[in-house]
């Protein structure tokens, strides 16, 4: 079976060749950009050695192996690649085990204007891999308000099918859970899709100190009510960065409602800005529970989260806007020592002035 079966349209849509291939080193699945790379169909690739349809000047089967030995990336550049009609020099290649199956490794390869492309900017591979596994951990997430909505609708069907009287009371529970199971449904896809779009951020240069004494002000209430003692620090210096307003408030929301859940005995917050050597610093800290070392590196994953609750892509998110903005983000953080999370926002970059003509023009 295709462990990518249920994600048929962003498989399809890829723009660079991609392949699956197994434990046995053989193509078990083929996207259209690999059928048009290799000029051939995909029925003629599948279950073929991979060697025998592409053959590199790097030896492909000892790459594969490391990957799946290492469960983790394997990238090369400046391959060449030869197909059964041409030779393509300078080609990059990533081989990424699956998450649910380390054994089978999606390659996929990028010809060399694409390479160059990368090289320029965001790696569109690596792009394409994200995109499959926040698709994998999509079909994870709705498995179970699914198997719970389909639990309800099958007592339904007994209560309607029996000889027993139907009663709004009957109707009323199991609808109610079908009911809850679709809102979260939504909101499920409703986050996924607004971690995978695109952003239409529009960059203007602002006030940080403004969005953030308006969302702490925001805030006060919600923040009093759960025994948090919030304070800002703001600089009194030039606060002006580049941001989209909308967009950071709800960064900053999701960081403050993680801290919020930290502290659910109460505590200490503090918002504090600084104009640093790299540019514009907003300091976050919080007297919560903490982060423990060994999870540090998966906090920004999508649909990580040790909550009972939640989508799991708050902190997806959060890093997601921070980089639309150009700035970098970073936690410190201790197991039951508070958590302190720093964003530097990169100075706005200002037009030279130009001096005014005063001579004639001939």
């Amino acid at each position: 079976m295709n462990p990518l079966a249920p994600f048929d349209a962003i498989w399809a849509s890829l723009p660079m060749p991609a392949l699956l291939i197994d434990a046995a080193n053989t193509i078990v699945a083929a996207n259209p950009a690999a059928e048009t790379f290799l000029n051939a169909s995909s029925k003629s690739l599948l279950h073929h050695i991979l060697t025998d349809k592409l053959k590199a000047d790097v030896p492909l089967d000892d790459a594969l192996a490391r990957a799946r030995v290492n469960q983790s990336d394997v990238n090369i550049n400046d391959v060449t690649l030869t197909t059964q009609d041409r030779t393509l020099p300078h080609c990059l290649l990533q081989m990424a085990p699956l998450q649910d199956d380390p054994d089978q490794i999606l390659l996929l390869i990028s010809p060399r204007v694409m390479a160059e492309r990368i090289g320029r900017t965001r790696s569109a591979s690596t792009a394409a891999k994200s995109a499959i596994g926040m698709a994998e951990m999509l079909a994870h997430e709705i498995k179970n308000p699914l198997a719970s909505m389909g639990i309800h609708i099958q007592l339904l069907q007994r209560v309607l099918t029996s000889d027993k009287p139907l009663t709004s009371q009957t109707l009323g529970h199991d609808l109610e859970v079908i009911n809850e199971e679709v809102s979260r449904l939504n909101a499920i896809v409703v986050d996924f899709l607004f971690a995978v779009r695109p952003m239409d951020t529009t960059l203007v240069i602002g006030s940080l100190n403004k969005a953030v004494s308006e969302l702490a002000q925001f805030l006060e209430p919600e923040l009093a009510q759960a025994d948090i003692s919030a304070t800002l620090d703001l600089t009194s210096g030039d606060d002006a960065v580049l941001l989209d307003d909308r967009f950071l408030k709800q960064a900053l929301l999701n960081l403050v409602k993680n801290s919020m859940q930290a502290m659910p005995d109460g505590g200490r917050l503090e918002l504090a800005t600084k104009r640093v050597s790299g540019g514009l610093q907003l300091r976050l800290t919080d007297t919560g529970s903490g982060i423990p070392e060994e999870l540090m590196q998966k906090i920004f994953e999508p649909y990580f989260t040790t909550k009972d609750f939640g989508s799991g892509l708050g902190l997806t998110l959060v890093y997601k806007i921070v980089k639309e903005h150009g700035a970098e983000i970073q936690v410190n953080s201790k197991a039951h020592h508070g958590t302190t999370i720093t964003i530097l926002f990169p100075f706005p970059h200002k037009s030279p002035a130009l001096l005014s003509f005063q001579g004639e023009v001939s």
